[in-house]
């Protein structure tokens, strides 16, 4: 099984009323292909500021990622973004003013992989994958439910041809019926496609169907099963 996100030695805090909080702590640890992770932890243990640290979007103090054996400073945080990696987050982040398609169309335009020239037809299959139908797909996604709209921000994540997939508390805003629904996806994405799924959450019920369940605490990563 190979490992496509690595993290050596990563330090991080800040200071705070004249004292400094260590957030992560000399954090070593290893992602393999294909896997769906959760990472879980006390409120302010650091979860959040790990996820913006693997997806690029914040910088540790030392340390050094990797992605596929390569540097991240090698990469440059910018094309990693672009072209390695998905993120979703709880509040979806899509663009409101346009259609599900339209959203989907706007990831594939904004990165450097390959993607066919059919697009649209694609991105329709996509998000048919995800249970979206094509007329919903049409539709401005102020007009679609809470789940349907994170069904497509997870799509989007995917447009763009990348194997790894963050998500920061997706299921935060959704009932437990598809709070299931969207975990299923995860795992569809791990089993049917082979990404890596790596999950920020506060939910048992999806900790306990993913892969690999990892405990923040102290800065530290702890494999819980």
């Amino acid at each position: 099984m190979n490992t496509i996100l690595k993290i050596e030695h990563i330090n991080y805090g800040y200071v705070d009323g004249g004292f400094r909080r260590e957030i992560l702590t000399d954090l070593s640890y290893e992602f393999k292909e294909g896997k769906f992770y959760t990472i879980l932890g006390p409120s302010g243990s650091g979860k959040t500021t790990l996820l913006s640290i693997l997806a690029g979007l914040d910088t540790q103090e030392s340390g050094t990622i990797y992605f596929q054996n390569k540097d991240l400073k090698e990469i440059g945080l910018y094309k990693y973004r672009r072209n390695k990696i998905g993120v979703v987050f709880q509040a979806y982040n899509l663009v409101q003013y346009l259609t599900g398609i339209e959203n989907i169309e706007l990831a594939m335009a904004e990165t450097d992989n390959e993607i066919p020239e059919n697009q649209k037809e694609v991105g329709y299959a996509l998000l048919e994958k995800f249970g979206i139908t094509k007329s919903k797909a049409n539709r401005l996604v102020t007009h679609l439910s809470g789940g349907e709209q994170q069904r497509i921000a997870i799509a989007r994540a995917l447009a763009a041809n990348v194997d790894l997939i963050f998500a920061d508390e997706p299921t935060g805003n959704l009932d437990t019926a598809t709070e299931r629904e969207i975990i299923q996806i995860f795992r569809m994405l791990t089993e049917k496609f082979n990404k890596t799924v790596i999950v920020v959450t506060h939910s048992n019920e999806v900790s306990k169907l993913s892969d690999y369940r990892v405990f923040l605490q102290e800065g530290k990563l702890i494999d819980i099963g």
